[in-house]
């Protein structure tokens, strides 16, 4: 058996190596960065009007002017115009190019307008509402490295610089795996003995919601068809994501098929509570597996402390750590980390994290009232109220 910390060891040693695609502007949201990408020019690219107001030339006001004529206006879009007599202004309008001769912007807010005469009311500084070319950015610079991942922001800047469209890395080959003979489809009516299956559907929900695509299949409990069709699949997907099938039951054959099929084995069973009988593996060819205990709170808690961080590490980013403050006091005795179910709440910028009773890891209805996971360390069994630990969310 391995600690939580082994075992996170282990799948960061073990990456995929993904190659770079090509992707439009609007299916990048989400995706990660694998180029570099640079101004194409200053950002701004002209000395930029940040204020509706009006552009002067500071000298005129520090010698005492403090009306001016209006002389033309300066619309945002339109070339650049230039002032004509220093004693005039031109109007101008927010993300305008400063006309020439002027150096400063007085706000519309700051002045009395009288039909083309203007009188400033407030004390001007020179250089004030002006975004300065280049400020932002100097061409040929570097504004996004590979690894990041793209959000809203980053998209902005891909459209910026003319980036319609944009490298990132592909996502893996995922085959979701689920197996039992209890287990039936969702459009299916379950026997009394029956349940249908929920961990694949939240499997491929968590991977799409990451940006990728998963699909699904079904082994049912016999050995010999699972390691043909294991076999089969294997041969076809990068990454193999198990539900089920792997702790010491007599139907239990998922370990033993996985390294019969030639997926060698790199740990087997995690100290921790839920999710303890993980088994992790890859094959000399790179393909690599996770398989998960099938209770639904163990699955789905391996997948956002291990997987998704993995997903993340092997196409260049870096996975987001989180840490949050326990509310109310603890206690859990067996030497295994354990993942405490949580919701979390921001009081005075710090993350208060509440534990949520539930019916152990078979208890999934019970995580519509919960926010992630905190990491109980296994060194303890009393957790107080105040005390910081790690935190894995899955819901913002």
């Amino acid at each position: 058996m391995v600690t939580v910390s082994e075992a996170s060891s282990v799948i960061f040693e073990n990456l995929f190596v993904p190659a770079a695609e090509k992707v439009g502007l609007q299916q990048a949201t989400g995706r990660v960065l694998a180029e570099s990408i640079r101004a194409d020019r200053d950002f701004p690219p002209f000395n930029r009007v940040s204020m509706d107001g009006i552009a002067i030339q500071h000298s005129e006001w520090a010698r005492g002017r403090r009306t001016f004529i209006i002389e033309g206006i300066q619309a945002a879009g339109e070339a650049q115009k230039v002032l004509q007599d220093p004693a005039n202004c031109i109007e101008v309008m927010t993300g305008a190019v400063l006309p020439a001769a002027c150096d400063t912007v007085v706000r519309h807010e700051d002045v009395q307008i009288n039909g083309r005469e203007v009188t400033i009311a407030a004390d001007v500084s020179q250089g004030q509402s002006i975004h300065i070319k280049g400020m932002d950015a100097k061409k040929d610079q570097a504004i996004l490295d590979p690894g990041q991942i793209l959000a809203p922001s980053e998209i902005a800047l891909l459209a910026s610089v003319g980036k319609a469209e944009v490298s990132v890395s592909a996502f893996p080959r995922i085959a979701i795996v689920s197996s039992g003979d209890e287990l039936v489809d969702v459009g299916e009516n379950p026997k009394p003995w029956q349940v249908r299956r929920s961990n694949s559907y939240a499997l491929q929900s968590a991977i799409h919601e990451s940006g990728g695509n998963a699909v699904c299949f079904h082994l049912f409990d016999e050995r010999a068809s699972m390691e043909k069709e294991l076999a089969a699949i294997v041969h076809d997907y990068d990454v193999l994501i198990l539900s089920g099938g792997v702790s010491k039951g007599k139907f239990d054959f998922v370990p033993q098929v996985l390294e019969a099929i030639g997926i060698r084995k790199l740990f087997h069973e995690v100290s921790q509570r839920p999710g303890k009988p993980f088994w992790f593996g890859r094959s000399a060819s790179g393909k690599i597996a996770f398989a998960l205990p099938g209770n639904p709170v163990s699955t789905f808690m391996c997948f956002y402390r291990y997987v998704k961080p993995w997903l993340l590490k092997s196409m260049g980013a870096t996975p987001p750590s989180a840490s949050a403050v326990l509310a109310k006091d603890f206690t859990f005795s067996p030497p295994l980390t354990y993942f405490l179910q949580v919701t979390v709440s921001n009081e005075g910028g710090r993350l208060m994290a509440t534990p949520v009773p539930g019916g152990g890891s078979g208890d999934f209805a019970n995580l519509k009232n919960v926010n992630g996971f905190l990491e109980l360390p296994l060194e303890k069994t009393e957790f107080h109220a105040g005390e910081v630990f790690s935190y894995t969310p899955f819901r913002h």
